[in-house]
């Protein structure tokens, strides 16, 4: 009972301003401190809302004066926790990630994170660091909680600064083999945490990449080793560089090393950051050379018989290497003229066929289709209409495929095609031609029973690539005899309550509404003309009145910004009409709630529809709607 009553009394000794009365609780933090140094962490733990709560509030006051007085309450906490933190002594290798003691240590760092403010970074770490240097026959699993403690606030630790890390640093790398595993463990965490000191003190870099090399093939030191490696890479990556030989042959050896598949697309990703460093007339090579490496792997996957079905997370997981070769393509920056080769296109002509085969071979199993489609879309992302001699095999097995497992993620794909070369006049017919063999299997799954609601991600993916044939080239896309049909579609999506597929409608019909007040170079007044005329005026009390009772009955709170971007849009077109629509669906409203009480009065119904009628914002409208739905819930 005491923690409660500690907090309960904690919140008592705030003044009528909310800060705290001081004098009143230094005599408490005794009192909690010596739960903290009770033998059991678990006693310990209890606390720890408490200081969360304490900090909170100091932070908040910004009064260093006040804060200065809490300073040895909270160096005596960190010493306990760090105390708590200490491994038992015959403890072997490292701490499993499951295990109920690491949890409480990453709590601990969590803990040590929030309060450290009010002592300094920088004191913890010397403190830390000078409790153990020079010591010996130290337990090395005071070593470790100290080195532990150290790794939660490095990253704060001012780059310029030049005290005491490089004497650290220079320990750590001193650091002998024969140290126990769980000392090594935190030592190549620590380093990785200390990136932004070393990227201003470039001569460390050289021998702590060495050091954390060495380590990477050991594997109970694979996986901290990972992670010190990727935040080297990536900040040290002008200092790197010189090395990027060694660094493929690291990421090369990933290849079997016992790590997660995030630890390995976190080396990936650091060490195509250096790749961006390069010489422009090397990046090519190097590239083509990161990409094989994952390439092979996934050909050697595609080319066992009888294997279409993925086992997550083993080695014939073709996921693993798709998601590294898209770390590759995300992570790649290269500042490359349009007028000159992309320096990356051959590696991704290079890597397009094993993609391909990649979807034909496991086609029925959607999570690969996914994560194949993401690595396809960094890809054409990254060398843009570069990527054009892909364009037609994409598309032709994008496709076949749809049609054949309806994956979403293909429409998906397609609206990333349509965003990159939607704009082209060589390539918008082809676009408009994929568009229309992709819509009769979609219309057959979403005209399904509960169609709409059983297949949200394609409502979302469908309509975000209508909406991006509108914003690149609205006129290819009117003309399509499809629209009729596509528009009927978008009227029954609207009441569906999901938050991303909602988004995704709402901005669709803004986007169409919108096209009939565009400029007249990017949109003839005939074209404008015939849209109002033959679609939005016949179908737009139908449209108003779906938007309204889905508002009241159907969508979430979250959803009616977008639908009051819709109104917003269409009342900027045509006020009057809209108000007549609206008058018309306000009279079909039911009277009363669905529990059978009154919700809703006449001189509301008007209120409400001056209110949309007048507003000249989407905030406005969206307040309208939000107060409106209340009276029916």
């Amino acid at each position: 009972m005491i923690i409660p009553e500690a907090l309960a009394h904690f919140q008592n000794t705030k003044n009528n301003n909310g800060t705290m009365n001081t004098s009143n609780l230094f005599g408490l933090l005794d009192l909690v401190l010596t739960c903290v140094g009770h033998h059991d962490y678990e006693v310990a733990e209890i606390t720890f809302g408490f200081w969360y709560k304490l900090s909170e509030d100091l932070y908040h006051a910004n009064d260093d004066d006040r804060t200065i007085k809490f300073k040895p309450y909270i160096e005596r906490l960190i010493g306990a926790v760090c105390r708590h933190c200490q491994m038992e002594p015959d403890h072997e290798g490292v701490l499993e990630e499951s295990d109920d003691f690491a949890g409480f240590r990453s709590r601990v760092s969590e803990l040590v994170k929030d309060v450290v403010f009010i002592v300094g970074s920088a004191s913890v770490f010397k403190h830390c660091f000078y409790s153990i240097h020079g010591q010996n026959n130290l337990p090395w699993e005071v070593t470790e909680s100290a080195l532990f403690i150290m790794q939660a606030v490095a990253k704060n630790i001012l780059p310029d600064e030049n005290e005491v890390v490089q004497s650290v640093v220079e320990s750590l790398l001193q650091v002998p083999e024969s140290a126990h595993a769980a000392v090594r463990f935190t030592t190549l965490l620590l380093l990785g945490e200390l990136g932004e000191w070393m990227d201003k003190h470039p001569a460390v870099v050289e021998p702590v990449l060495h050091c954390v090399l060495r380590s990477i093939n050991d594997p109970s030191l694979a996986v901290a080793a990972s992670n010190s490696l990727e935040a080297i890479t990536s900040i040290c990556r002008d200092h790197v560089k010189s090395h990027f030989d060694i660094l493929l042959q690291v990421v090369s050896a990933l290849v079997t090393l016992p790590i997660p598949t995030e630890t390995a697309v976190r080396v990936v990703k650091g060490v195509t950051k250096v790749c961006s460093r390069l010489p422009d007339h090397q990046i090519a090579d190097a590239l083509h050379q990161l990409c094989k490496i994952h390439v092979d792997e996934l050909t050697r996957i595609c080319q066992v018989e009888n294997q279409s079905k993925v086992v997550a997370k083993t080695s014939s997981d073709p996921v693993d290497w798709l998601d590294r070769l898209a770390s590759i393509f995300r992570n790649l920056s290269v500042n490359a003229k349009k007028s000159e080769q992309h320096p990356c296109q051959l590696a991704i002509t290079f890597t397009w066929p094993c993609l391909s085969m990649t979807l034909d071979k496991f086609q029925t199993d959607r999570r690969v289709m996914e994560r194949c489609c993401r690595c396809l879309r960094f890809a054409l992302r990254l060398i843009g209409h570069q990527s054009a001699p892909l364009l037609q095999p994409l598309v032709t097995q994008m496709v076949r495929l749809y049609n054949a497992h309806h994956h979403s993620c293909f429409l998906y794909l397609a609206s990333i095609l349509v965003d990159e070369y939607g704009s082209e006049n060589d390539c918008i017919g082809g676009l408009i031609s994929m568009l229309e063999a992709l819509l009769p299997r979609a219309f057959q799954l979403l005209q399904e029973p509960q169609g709409l609601c059983h297949n949200p991600d394609t409502v979302d993916d469908l309509f975000r690539l209508f909406a991006r044939f509108l914003q690149r080239n609205p006129a290819a896309f009117l003309h399509s005899p499809a629209l009729p049909a596509i528009f009927d579609c978008a009227m029954q999506a609207a009441a569906l309550d999901h938050r991303d597929a909602n988004a995704s409608v709402m901005q669709f019909l803004s986007e169409l509404i919108h096209t009939t007040r565009t400029r007249e170079e990017k949109l003839s007044f005939e074209l404008r003309d015939q849209l109002m005329s033959t679609m939005l005026r016949p179908k737009g009390p139908i449209l108003i009145s779906t938007l309204i009772t889905a508002s009241i009955f159907s969508l979430s709170t979250c959803s009616l910004p977008n639908v009051a971007d819709v109104l917003l849009e269409f009342m900027l077109v045509d006020r009057q009409s809209i108000s007549s629509w609206m008058e018309q669906t306000l009279e079909n409203l039911p009277r009363q709630s669905p529990s059978g009480c009154v919700a809703v009065r006449p001189e509301q119904l008007q209120d409400f529809r001056h209110k949309v009628i007048r507003a000249e914002t989407s905030l406005e409208l969206s307040n309208a709607l939000r107060d409106f739905s209340r009276l029916y819930r």
